[in-house]
């Protein structure tokens, strides 16, 4: 019988990291190509307030939600903070992770939802939120919830929501330089200076409408590739994989659509509350076959 390789959460962790940061400068490869193609097919000065517009409008708005990312995502789903008191288990479960981790203690909230699924937010490890649906509670043994709680905590070791509005940040200029530009075409007159840069326009009209898809879709696969990484940092603070496995079964064989959460939100989750919508999660049998050979 072949035996299956074995996976180390150390190497994990390190790799996921590695190719999170190869991607993000993917996108800011991206962004450069996009910028000289644009200024070539532009005036350096209509260029120059297309780029400072996009950077001021994309900073301004990723900014706001980053330093309100908890209040958002708890008020978005209706979640309500655990009682110490009516929800023991949770807290002492939490509790035995932040010392497992070294992670301070987060603020918990439950959300009313018969799906099993959990997670995390804050800008980072002291303004951390975990919050967890109903259904976890209520259907999930000791260690797999141990487990789920040990994912959100690994989202918030590694900073996630830095990381993830860094990458925020980025796409959206790459969006609004491609509105802008792709708008400013039609107050350009169709003689002067521009017959000679017909080519720039060109493929800057093709850049524009193309990188913005480009760029989601490689800030997707970043988004998969810190599940992973929250993966093999539950396994570390909790050394049984098998809890983690567990969980991930159970939602695959239970859960359905989930209608409180939004599109905006949906990447923060243990796992994808949308049927149809995937991009930001990897298959759950792809995280089982992950984690079976921790």
């Amino acid at each position: 019988m072949v035996e299956h390789q074995r996976i180390d959460f150390r190497d994990q962790i390190s790799r996921n990291k590695i190719k999170s940061f190869f991607l993000i400068v993917v996108i800011f490869i991206v962004f450069l190509i996009l910028g000289y193609v644009i200024s070539m097919a532009s005036s350096p000065d209509s260029f120059f307030i297309i780029m400072i517009l996009s950077i001021i409008i994309s900073i301004l708005y990723v900014w706001i939600s980053y330093y309100n990312s908890a209040k958002i995502a708890i008020a978005s789903v209706g979640a309500k903070e655990a009682s110490r008191t009516n929800h023991r288990e949770y807290y002492n479960l939490v509790e035995g992770l932040t010392i497992a981790s070294g992670l301070p203690m987060p603020k918990l909230y439950i959300m009313p939802s018969n799906n099993i699924n959990a997670f995390a937010s804050g800008r980072d490890p002291n303004h951390a939120v975990v919050c967890v649906t109903e259904g976890a509670l209520n259907k999930l043994d000791k260690k797999e919830l141990e487990g789920v709680l040990a994912h959100e905590l690994g989202h918030i070791a590694s900073y996630d929501m830095r990381y993830m509005t860094l990458v925020a940040v980025m796409v959206g200029m790459i969006a609004i330089i491609s509105e802008i530009f792709l708008r400013s075409l039609w107050f350009k007159s169709g003689d002067g200076d521009n017959k000679g840069h017909a080519i720039f326009i060109i493929i800057g009209i093709v850049l524009a409408i193309l990188a913005p898809i480009a760029v989601w879709l490689v800030q997707m696969s970043i988004s998969r590739k810190r599940e992973y990484t929250a993966d093999a940092s539950a396994v570390k603070f909790t050394r049984y994989p098998q809890g983690l496995i567990g969980a991930l079964k159970k939602i695959r064989k239970e859960n359905q659509p989930e209608k409180k959460a939004s599109k905006a939100t949906a990447h923060m989750f243990f796992t994808n509350p949308f049927r149809n919508l995937s991009s930001s999660h990897p298959p759950l049998e792809k995280r089982i076959e992950v984690l079976e050979k921790m």
